[in-house]
């Protein structure tokens, strides 16, 4: 053949194999495209390469890529299985790590809520791919994911800092269980971000000064659903948003119960609260005040949102106790505290407190573990308090 002649090759309403030499040939296919090919045994069966499209394959290019091919079969090699390799040697290196990061989060994002999951995509996208996003991942070096790391512990965020790492380290476990990566860099960074100092909310423990807090909180006059959420708050001890969104539709009165859903928790898991015969009177008189609309603290603006974040912290403060004393989320300490001095079961009351569960498989049942124990307990605890406001 000559580069004229293949040139000159012209379409048919059959597709034409027009043969070089050594096994290779021009394919034209029934609308003009040409592509080179080469036929070949192997092991004694018969197998056909392709070399790519003409004219951006020349009749001499295609004639070397032969003759590569006759190389390794000299030597006992399989051309197609060479291609093979070259190919994923080439993909690998397009797998950057913010496809495999994006993969991963497809994958697993059904086993998170829609909230958390949108909150990770948007984290890695401003955070971590632009720093190696566009670097293949099997390249990435522990400096590379320490280097955002540092960034984000340099707002002064550093639990998010751990957590960035985090995520960078489930990505490229994932990786490797998909073969695109061979080691886990992250796990060389133990110890390079310092870990944040906890922050301990405001709160009171001594029973001697807790029966005036309630005392205080019970004459509150202001909007009647903050001082419910206000006498709510020690009864319930649930995080302040989770009782500021509260839903009428949550409850079961006739159960005497308040059944949160994941997606309105911070660990993504359904939560039940019994109610003791003290919260059960509250919410029922609620209930008549804002029992029309469906949330059970609607704002004093507009029912169609509840109230502020900073609400019961500013009925604290307005009834004399300042930040310093006790927030909204002390309660949950106060509890914690007393509850475990009062000889209650500390797995029991870590459930009620909703604190996160290591093990997912587990997590995902537990919801209601320990329920009768809590019952009892939570309505102990309301008697508790009652006891010591009157006191």
């Amino acid at each position: 053949m000559t580069d004229r002649a293949v040139a000159n090759l012209r379409k048919s309403d059959k597709r034409q194999k027009v043969f070089d030499s050594g096994g290779l040939y021009i394919h034209v296919f029934t609308n003009g495209n040409k592509y080179w090919r080469l036929t070949y045994r192997f092991n004694g069966k018969p197998k056909t390469l392709s070399f790519g499209a003409y004219p951006i394959i020349s009749l001499k290019k295609a004639r070397e890529l032969r003759d590569e091919a006759k190389e390794l079969l000299a030597l006992g090699q399989d051309p197609a299985e060479k291609v093979k390799e070259e190919k994923a040697v080439e993909q690998q290196d397009q797998l950057t790590f913010e496809k495999v990061a994006r993969t991963w989060h497809s994958e697993n994002k059904g086993g998170w809520t829609e909230k958390n999951a949108s909150v990770i995509l948007r984290r890695l996208e401003r955070d971590i791919f632009p720093h190696v996003g566009s670097k293949p991942i099997k390249d990435i070096t522990a400096a590379d994911i320490l280097a955002p790391a540092r960034l984000i512990a340099s707002r002064g965020a550093l639990d998010y800092a751990h957590r960035a790492m985090q995520y960078c380290g489930q990505i490229f476990r994932f990786a490797i269980a998909n073969g695109w990566a061979i080691h886990n860099v992250v796990a060389d960074l133990k110890g390079a971000i310092p870990t944040a100092k906890v922050k301990h909310h405001a709160t009171i423990t001594d029973p001697k000064k807790i029966g005036p807090l309630l005392r205080a909180m019970d004459d509150y006059d202001g909007y009647f659903p903050v001082a419910c959420a206000l006498k709510l708050a020690p009864l319930t001890f649930v995080r302040p948003g989770e009782l500021r969104g509260a839903a009428w539709d949550e409850f079961d009165f006739e159960k005497s119960e308040w059944r949160i859903p994941a997606e309105r928790m911070k660990m993504g898991e359904p939560h039940i609260v019994p109610l003791s015969r003290q919260a059960l009177a509250i919410f029922k008189d609620l209930h008549k005040y804002t029992g029309h609309g469906r949330l059970v603290f609607p704002s004093v603006k507009t029912s169609e949102r509840p109230i502020s974040d900073m609400t019961v912290n500013s009925a604290l403060r307005r009834i004399g106790y300042a930040k310093e004393e006790i927030t909204g989320h002390g309660f949950r300490s106060m509890a914690s505290t007393l509850l475990n001095e009062l000889g209650w079961n500390r797995d029991a009351i870590e459930r009620q407190l909703a604190h996160g569960e290591r093990n997912q498989v587990r997590a995902s049942y537990n919801f209601a573990e320990f329920l009768p124990e809590r019952r009892k307990m939570m309505q102990a605890w309301a008697d508790y308090l009652e006891s010591l406001q009157s006191s």
